[in-house]
């Protein structure tokens, strides 16, 4: 009887293990998505640097805005997912690291204000105005939320104690352990490296993104030069911070007791364990330099955003994989260690997963239907101008 017993705690917590591991997959999956998305935001960034006259800027700003939905959509399906599957990240980070969010949320509600009034609200304030603040979106959007996700890496200044639930008269269980309530991820050197490797893939993928969408061969001639050199920039940064995770102490915990400890480069030890990411890495990589490369080269191809668009998925993909399976601390406390989050000790509980497991069996027809809208759309577009 006892045995059957032991058996059957197995099985529950084997389950409850993977529903841990298969949202955080999602949440990765979402991740990777939005930084693929951000190719308006770079795109965006680029306004005054490749558009050089009103319709250029016009033909651009019109290629972008058929498009911002889908990121800013994205942005929210992703904090969302973070509350309903790991609700404590969500009432610390958010919660606590609330000014940097702020930031983040109020650059893309400039821009889709800037979308939706440039053509009534402009006669008044100036078109030009509103074009600088999709210049400004662009810019802050991935800057911030690069250095938001290299926080998973690099920790932040948080304390969580569980047991405030107890107490009727403040029943906080996280706190911020200083008064910048986020601002200090940008003091850090490593994330703010990662959000400006973040913001030139972003331009990257605006620059493949016009060369594809726009049919204006003096565009197309300006993204090829620039492409050059935000390529080049992007490299230069995304490899000093690649190399600097793979050989920096992580953050690991023990799966039995939950204690979590310092492990010397923890994320180094989590590709050799997880040898698929690394597959699937070195694929990514692949796709996305082939799609830079071979658009730079020929003259012709202007496709490079589908190879380039899927490799950043991927790669984004494996680096945030690497961030919270194998026993590591997605969110690691430089204030106090045991307080750091894993997926264990931050999900929501095993029933909440399995439903929310259920209703995400409907991802992959959400992502049909915005694949067809993202060519019924463009067809459309091209059927007017012919």
């Amino acid at each position: 009887m006892g045995e059957c017993f032991t058996l059957i705690i197995r099985k529950d917590k084997f389950m409850y293990d993977i529903l841990q591991h298969y949202w955080w997959f999602l949440i990765s999956l979402l991740g990777a998505l939005l930084v693929f998305l951000m190719f308006v935001q770079g795109g965006n960034s680029l306004l005054f640097c490749v558009g050089r006259t009103e319709e250029e800027r016009k033909l651009m700003i019109g290629s972008t805005g058929r498009k911002w939905e889908l990121t800013f959509t994205t942005l929210v399906t992703f904090g969302g997912a973070f509350f309903a599957s790991f609700p404590l990240f969500y009432s610390t980070s958010f919660g606590g690291a609330y000014w940097l969010w702020m930031i983040i949320l109020f650059s893309f509600v400039l821009q889709a204000v800037s979308y939706e009034f440039q053509h009534t609200m402009g006669r008044i304030l100036g078109p030009k105005l509103f074009r600088w603040c999709l210049v400004l979106n662009g810019v802050l959007g991935p800057l911030l939320i690069g250095g938001a996700v290299a926080t998973f890496f690099d920790g932040s200044n948080f304390v969580v104690s569980k047991a405030n639930l107890a107490d009727g008269a403040m029943p906080v269980i996280s706190s911020w352990a200083n008064a910048s309530h986020g601002l200090d991820a940008l003091l850090d050197v490593w994330n703010v490296v990662f959000g400006v490797a973040v913001l030139f893939l972003s331009r990257i993928l605006g620059l493949l993104y016009f060369m594809n969408n726009i049919d204006n061969e003096n565009l197309r001639s300006r993204c090829s030069v620039q492409l050059v050199g935000n390529t080049a920039l992007f490299l230069v940064t995304f490899l000093a911070f690649f190399v600097h995770l793979l050989l920096k102490d992580g953050f690991a915990y023990n799966a039995v007791t939950g204690e979590i400890f310092i492990e010397p480069m923890k994320y180094l030890h989590n590709l050799t364990d997880m040898w698929y990411l690394i597959v699937v890495l070195v694929i990514g990589v692949a796709l996305l330099l082939y799609g830079i490369l071979r658009t730079i080269v020929s003259k012709t191809y202007i496709k490079g955003i589908w190879p380039a668009g899927i490799g950043t998925v991927l790669a984004v993909l494996v680096i945030m994989l690497c961030a919270g399976w194998n026993n590591t601390a997605y969110y690691p406390s430089n204030v106090d260690l045991q307080s750091s989050l894993t997926i264990a000790n931050s999900c929501s509980s095993e029933f909440t997963l399995q439903t929310m497991a259920v209703v995400s069996l409907i991802i992959p027809f959400v992502l049909a239907y915005i694949a067809y809208a993202w060519y019924a759309i463009d067809r459309k577009d091209k059927s007017s101008a012919d």
